[in-house]
C-alpha cells in the first residue's frame, strides 16, 4: 500500500517566528483521520523551531537541500549528518529551481541522493521538463534521462524509500497546471521506468509526487489519477488554511 506525501515546499519564505506560528495553527487543523504522511521545508533557518513545533505531532520535517559530502571548506553548505543531527526526515533534492539558478547536474543530484540515503535521509527527487522541451515533445525523453542518471548505481533496495516528484517546470509559480491526464501519462512513464530498470516490485512501492501550482481546487483530481501518491506544494503551502485543505484531498491509500 502506498501513503500519499504531501510535502510543503516553502522556498526561501518565513522566519523562524512565522514558521513556528504556522505550524502550531496547522496542528490545530490537521485531520484526526487517514493516512497521509505530511511534511514541512522550511528553509534553513527555521528548521530547529519547526521541528521543534512538530514534536508529538504527525508532521515531518524536511530541508529543501543539501550538500552530498558528509563535511568540508563547501561554506554555505548544509550536509545530511547535519541534517539528520537536527531531526529531519526528508530533503528535497534537484528541484527546478536548484538545477535553473545554482546549476545542479543530474550528476549532482545522484550524489546528493545517495549521500541522503546513506544518511537515513528519505530523498525527495524532483524531475520535470521545461514549456520549450514540452512543446518539442521530448519530455520523456528527458525525464527518463534525469531518473536513470539520477538513480544511477543505486539498488532496488537502496531507492525503496526514495520519493520521485515530477514537477513540471512550466507550471511551478505560474499559476498553470498540468492537467491530471498530464501528470498522470508522465507520472506512469516514471514508474514504468523504474520498474524497467529496477523491477516492478520496487516501482509499485515508490511514491511519485505531482508539483507544479497545486492548490485545493485541483487536488482531489490530482489524486484520483493511479499513479499520483501524493503533491510537493509551493505556494499554496505558506498558509495554514490551504495547506490544510490540499491534506483533506490527500487522505487514503492507494494499492
Amino acid at each position: 500500500m502506498r501513503v500519499p506525501v504531501i510535502a510543503g515546499n516553502w522556498k526561501m519564505h518565513k522566519s523562524r517566528d512565522e514558521a513556528i506560528n504556522f505550524v502550531l495553527e496547522l496542528r490545530k487543523q490537521l485531520v484526526k483521520a487517514g493516512q497521509v504522511e505530511v511534511v514541512i521545508c522550511p528553509p534553513f533557518t527555521a528548521l530547529a523551531g519547526v521541528l521543534a513545533a512538530c514534536d508529538g505531532s504527525k508532521i515531518k520535517v524536511g530541508a529543501q537541500n543539501m550538500h552530498w559530502e558528509d563535511k568540508g571548506a563547501y561554506t554555505g553548505e548544509v550536509s545530511p549528518t547535519m541534517l539528520s543531527d537536527l531531526g529531519c526526515g526528508y530533503v528535497i533534492i534537484g528541484h527546478s529551481e536548484r538545477r535553473q539558478y545554482f546549476g545542479e547536474t543530474d550528476q549532482m543530484v545522484n550524489r546528493k541522493v545517495k549521500a541522503a540515503l546513506a544518511k537515513g535521509l528519505i530523498p525527495i527527487m524532483c524531475v520535470g521538463e521545461s514549456l520549450e522541451e514540452r512543446e518539442k515533445g521530448i519530455t520523456k525523453e528527458l525525464i527518463g534521462k534525469q531518473l536513470a542518471q539520477g538513480l544511477a548505481g543505486l539498488s532496488g533496495d537502496e531507492i525503496r524509500g526514495l520519493i520521485i516528484a515530477y514537477e513540471p517546470i512550466w507550471a511551478i509559480g505560474t499559476g498553470v497546471t498540468a492537467t491530471a491526464e498530464q501528470a498522470e501519462e508522465v507520472c506512469a512513464f516514471i514508474r514504468g521506468q523504474l520498474g524497467i530498470s529496477f523491477s516492478q516490485e520496487v516501482a509499485e512501492g515508490i511514491i511519485i509526487q505531482y508539483g507544479g501550482s497545486v492548490k485545493p481546487a485541483n487536488m482531489g483530481e490530482l489524486m484520483a489519477q493511479p499513479n499520483i501518491d501524493g503533491a510537493l506544494v509551493g505556494g499554496a503551502s505558506l498558509e495554514p488554511d490551504s495547506f490544510a485543505a490540499i491534506l483533506k484531498f490527500g487522505e487514503g491509500q492507494k494499492s
